[in-house]
């Protein structure tokens, strides 16, 4: 009786054995399993890291295109494109208009708000202002722009003489129009008065400015010393110092 109890108590051992086996051998199955999920999870961040670099990559790449074709485009580009574009919208309204039967410029001025139309009034009053005498060439310049300004061809009398003239209004290397044409009065006299009026302008700016009896003799005539005068005002900040130190002796 006591040996099968013992028997019973050695196999009651080995069950126990067994069954503690068997849980050391569950632990490490969990714990790769929790590896794995670990390894996965920072393969995917690594996949995503991967994508969004090469994102970044083919963005950079467009960008750096986009900024080649940009510098390789005239500096007022982006004017023209604008000044473009506006146009094609004033177009398409102005078809617009004409398909409803409605007047664009009408429309146009409707569309306007009060605060645009004073900006550009001031806008026009500043567009032709007077900068003063910087040279001849700009001032010829302006006369020639203020004289076309003022020519309001007369439609009539040109169809007037185009009826009389034919292909000889439009003459080439080859005609000969020379005296053949007489002016009427009336242009004649607009001419007249505006000479009148240039003569009447240019004597208010060609008066004789006052001698100044303090200022330095630097020159040797009228004529050098207008020069003198027009050398000062455009080269006179420049050479300032130059001209202290030959006064003092200085100058090396």
């Amino acid at each position: 009786m006591a040996a099968a109890v013992s028997a019973l108590g050695s196999l009651g051992d080995l069950g126990d054995g067994g069954s503690s086996g068997s849980e050391d051998e569950a632990q490490p199955s969990a714990a790769e399993a929790a590896a794995a999920q670990k390894r996965e999870e920072r393969l995917r961040k690594f996949r995503e890291l991967h994508l969004k670099r090469n994102e970044a990559r083919k963005l950079n790449h467009q960008e750096v295109v986009e900024e080649d074709k940009r510098l390789k485009l005239p500096p007022n580009w982006e004017a023209k494109k604008a000044r473009l574009e506006w146009e094609l919208k004033v177009e398409e309204k102005k078809k617009e208009c004409a398909a409803r039967g409605e007047d664009y410029e009408r429309v146009k001025l409707l569309e306007i708000s009060a605060e645009d139309a004073e900006r550009w009034e001031r806008k026009k009053k500043r567009k032709n202002p007077d900068l003063g005498f910087s040279d001849y060439a700009a001032a010829q310049l302006r006369q020639y722009q203020r004289l076309t300004r003022q020519i309001k061809p007369d439609l009539e009398q040109y169809e007037k003489l185009k009826e009389q003239y034919g292909e000889a209004l439009y003459p080439t290397s080859d005609s000969l129009l020379h005296g053949t044409h007489v002016p009427d009065k009336e242009g004649i006299d607009r001419m007249v008065a505006d000479l009148e009026k240039q003569i009447e302008k240019r004597e208010k700016y060609s008066r004789r400015r006052p001698y100044n009896d303090d200022a330095d003799i630097d020159y040797i005539n009228e004529r050098n010393a207008k020069f003198n005068k027009k050398a000062e005002r455009f080269y006179g900040k420049y050479t300032a110092e130059i001209k202290q130190n030959l006064e003092r002796g200085t100058a090396v």
